[in-house]
């Protein structure tokens, strides 16, 4: 329209203005200018006619790994069609719009986005220009649509690795330790039998010594419960503890999937948030994933009363309760250490939490040059001193505190679980 406007309408109008007697054709060439341009613009609605754009229904990705999105545009002639979104908060796209050439009834093109923040996000509207049919006018729509991203915690980092690794190799060459502790049938005393192993009342029956015979357990229920409450806002390493613990429990839950356990997922703060039973297979680890993907720090305390209670009415058997949480903070050590005390008593009460950057033994470090860092160093031996009191507490009424750097956290929570394995403490 610009270029009609300055090569034919601007001139049309100066010479009508200089030239009196060119004025009849000058007004002439004007109208069929304002003509043009009129009814380009009522033709505009063809620009876009038939033409659709179709966005997958679900996309899958994890943080901080590329993702490409296939997307098709419906046509029903050959045309150039600029399309666009709006990319959610919390995604880093390439580009938003894109000029897509439709030579033919379907055509499809590529976007790549990377998803630098866990969570779920939606695009729920598609935005397509073409230019009508005379190139007058840039047309432009919205559609409606529905397209929804999962962004999942991402476990190809160097030492999330390293964890997988380990999780999944050696499984069939761990050494079971012991004799089990499920019951699997009674057969006649033989010499060497202990008398702890005798069934008393069998032999009272029939006259004679009967032994007891157990096997060891095969399958075994696993959970891992993450607290999200206000300290796991805070940072280790470079993510929050909370990102440290959700990728923790996924790589516990891929180690006893390959060990042939039971695996699941809680999630608590002053409530209980997420809750998905013990199982096994792809489905069910992908249901674990999908718990908890959305999770992220709630600005509360912890409720340990509240997932206590909750695991007490719900787990009738006994499992392995790993908690990820943070017990540096006095008064929530000591309500942690009542709640879990009955639930000691059934089962196997674990605790992982990742070690406060400043907390460590006297000059450990070795890093002293002035008065400042003698103090840095004592607070932060006083905080190492309190840890190693909650943990011989906790121990004493048969809960394992372990106090684990970021760097290792997710290999050290494997090495746990498979000290607890081959010893048979379940």
């Amino acid at each position: 329209m610009i270029w009609v406007v300055a090569l034919v309408g601007f001139p049309s109008a100066t010479l009508a203005a200089l030239s009196p007697e060119t004025r009849v054709a000058a007004l002439v060439c004007l109208v069929v200018v304002v003509a043009v341009v009129l009814g380009d613009a009522l033709m505009r609605g063809r620009a876009l006619d038939g033409i659709r754009v179709e966005l997958p229904p679900l996309v899958r990705m994890f943080k901080d790994r590329a993702c490409e999105i296939r997307v098709r545009v419906h046509q029903s002639r050959e045309t150039r069609v600029r399309v666009g979104v709006v990319v959610p908060e919390g995604i880093h796209a390439d580009f938003e719009e894109t000029d897509v050439e439709l030579p033919s009834e379907i055509s499809e093109f590529v976007w790549t986005w990377t998803a630098y923040r866990r969570g779920l996000y939606r695009v729920d509207a598609v935005y397509l220009e073409a230019r009508s049919p005379w190139g007058m006018w840039q047309v432009r729509r919205k559609d409606a649509a529905a397209m929804e991203i999962r962004a999942y915690p991402n476990l190809r980092r160097k030492d999330d690795l390293k964890a997988l690794r380990q999780g999944v190799s050696g499984v069939h060459a761990m050494r079971q330790i012991g004799r089990g502790r499920e019951f699997e049938k009674l057969r006649e005393y033989l010499p060497g039998d202990g008398f702890d192993e005798i069934h008393w009342k069998a032999t009272a029956r029939r006259g004679r010594p009967i032994t007891k015979v157990f096997q060891v357990e095969r399958t075994q229920e696993v959970y891992v419960i993450i607290d999200r409450s206000r300290l796991s806002a805070r940072t280790a390493g470079e993510e929050t503890a909370l990102e440290r613990s959700i990728s923790a429990g996924l790589i516990v839950g891929a180690a006893a999937e390959k060990r042939g356990d039971l695996f699941g997922l809680a999630a608590f703060s002053d409530q209980v948030d997420a809750f998905v039973r013990a199982r096994n297979g792809k489905a069910h680890y992908a249901a674990c994933r999908d718990a908890i993907y959305q999770l992220h720090p709630k600005a509360v305390s912890p409720d340990f009363d509240e997932i206590a209670t909750f695991l007490r009415l719900r787990l009738r058997r006994r499992a392995l309760l790993l908690f990820l949480t943070s017990l540096d903070d006095p008064v929530l050590a000591e309500n942690f250490a009542r709640a879990t005390k009955l639930l000691a008593r059934r089962h196997l009460v674990l605790a992982g939490m990742l070690r406060p950057a400043a907390t460590r033994k006297l000059f450990e470090n070795g890093d002293v040059e002035s008065a400042e860092d003698v103090y840095r160093d004592l607070a932060g031996h006083l905080s190492w001193k309190r840890l190693k009191e909650l943990e011989g507490s906790l121990a004493r009424q048969g809960v394992r505190l372990s106090v684990i750097d970021p760097a290792n956290f997710s290999s050290a929570l494997i090495g746990i679980y498979d000290s607890v394995k081959q010893r048979q403490l379940l």
